[in-house]
């Protein structure tokens, strides 16, 4: 005689929430406030890593790295190079959508411009969800040049000891459309000993190199060891900067 199937008691059902609910925690470590230290580190290297891919790929089609920021005929600054490589990143979508002839900030780009973005958030930072910390550093002797795109062919230093990104603090977030970046000054600030009430990670800070490695760099980098890896044909030997 064939029985029909028990129903899950209360109980039952309960144990069962729960067990799917740490299953998901366990999946999901990485959201934003979630997670331990390590694996939010972890996260935020892919991060990068994936950011540093995408601006060689970048470069490969168009024979240059992206610009810091274009600009439109009176020189008004109108998006960040964090837009133009969206196509590498799997988000083509998101791209044509947006209006690179009028600025980031323009109502034509008011649905992009609400649009938050994984790739750019690290999961210790603490800032708008549309909001980043991953800046380039913008200077005339640096991999991002301004308006100018950078060729390759530029970089007469070690390519991994060239800086593309840097992992800025939570204080010094943009708008991840925002043509703003970091100047040196900015960069040094990640690195001032002192107050860590907005770094992300404690004692380091993490950044992509032109290369496509991702390294931690120590809190507290000498600032002339930190300008050889932004210089692009200083000659500088930074080994001693890496961890």
């Amino acid at each position: 005689m064939n029985r029909s199937p028990r129903a899950l008691t209360l109980v039952e059902l309960l144990i069962v929430v729960a067990i799917i609910g740490v299953i998901i925690a366990l999946m999901s470590p990485f959201h934003r406030g979630g997670g331990r230290e390590p694996a939010r580190q972890m996260y935020c290297r892919k991060n990068l890593k994936q950011i540093a891919l995408a601006m060689l790929a970048y470069a490969e089609e168009h024979g240059t790295l992206p610009p810091a920021y274009t600009v439109d005929e009176a020189g008004n600054r109108l998006h960040s190079w964090r837009t133009l490589i969206l196509p590498y990143l799997d988000n083509q979508r998101l791209y044509e959508s947006i209006n690179l002839t009028k600025s980031w900030d323009d109502p034509a780009n008011g649905q992009a411009r609400a649009t938050a973005l994984d790739i750019y958030l690290c999961p210790s930072a603490n800032h708008d969800q549309d909001h980043t910390t991953y800046l380039a550093v913008v200077g005339p002797d640096f991999a991002f040049a301004g308006e100018t795109p950078r060729a390759l062919n530029d970089v007469t230093d070690d390519a991994g000891g060239t800086l593309l990104v840097v992992e800025a603090r939570s204080d010094q977030a943009v708008h991840w459309m925002s043509p703003h970046d970091l100047t040196e000054e900015g960069a040094v600030q990640i690195s001032l000993a002192g107050d860590r009430t907005y770094a992300p990670h404690a004692g380091v800070f993490q950044v992509a190199f032109l290369d496509g490695a991702v390294v931690s760099l120590h809190a507290d980098v000498d600032r002339d060891l930190l300008h050889g890896l932004l210089t692009i044909a200083g000659g500088e030997d930074v080994s001693d900067a890496l961890e």
